[in-house]
């Protein structure tokens, strides 16, 4: 029953953050910086995050490359696959419910515990949709753009540790990450990760805006907002997967 009455709550929660602006401008004010805050600024540990995927990937796959009849672009193939298709798209938007999940629970639920979120209230503001509204058009817009950035860091990374440690030839590797190349994947992943961004903002500000007590109970919320968030993102990545690849 708890289950339900928090899903109850989450989506008339998301009925009041989508009820209608009373102030455009500053609404696209504070999307502008939430980008920030929420988008550019984890641009560095997902950049880092790419690389080292890409090249852990392209070392693994060619360590396991036992057969000669096995053609040597099957790194770059393999690199570019596992990249589009699941490590960027998933594993960042994991990474990234951890690290803005976070702050976003944290954020909100530091407002309440203060009163603040009351005050916005008695004052006539939709504070739902002041607070939370920016943050879920900033996430879905900025994370599309950092999945890409992954996506290229991470095919980068392989190609650097391939021709590197000399396991691979730039022209083998370059032709793998050509060969049999389907467009859609690239859609499919910008899909993923607009959803699971809407998923990592919502459920945050969900945790966050509830929240009940003080400083404690300000971090228990952004626990929760972590993990929760990381739940139903892998939950939606299997449906998605299911909806838009079979």
């Amino acid at each position: 029953m708890a289950l339900l009455f928090h899903i109850g709550r989450y989506f008339m929660l998301l009925g009041e953050v989508f009820s209608k602006p009373e102030r455009l401008k500053v609404y696209w004010q504070r999307t502008v910086e939430e980008m920030d805050l929420l988008g550019v600024k984890s641009l560095g540990i997902v950049a880092l995050l790419s690389l080292f995927m890409g090249a852990v990937i392209a070392i693994q796959t060619k360590t396991n490359i036992d057969s000669p009849l096995i053609p040597a672009y099957v790194v770059g193939f393999t690199v570019r696959q596992s990249t589009i298709l699941e490590f960027s798209p998933t594993i960042i938007s994991l990474i990234l419910a951890g690290k803005v999940g976070s702050t976003i629970a944290a954020e909100i639920g530091s407002m309440r515990v203060r009163e603040q979120i009351d005050a916005l209230d008695i004052m006539g503001v939709n504070s739902a949709g002041y607070l939370i509204l920016p943050k879920i058009i900033a996430t879905a817009i900025i994370n599309p753009f950092l999945i890409i950035i992954s996506m290229f860091l991470s095919i980068f990374g392989g190609w650097m540790a391939g021709t590197l440690t000399g396991i691979i030839s730039s022209a083998n590797y370059i032709q793998g990450i050509q060969y049999d190349f389907d467009p859609y994947i690239i859609t499919y992943a910008l899909i993923k990760t607009v959803v699971f961004a809407v998923i990592i903002a919502t459920i945050s500000a969900y945790q966050g805006y509830y929240t009940v007590g003080g400083t404690r109970e300000v971090g228990i919320s952004s626990t929760k907002a972590v993990v929760y968030s990381d739940v139903v993102i892998l939950i939606a990545n299997y449906l998605l997967t299911q909806l838009l690849l079979l």
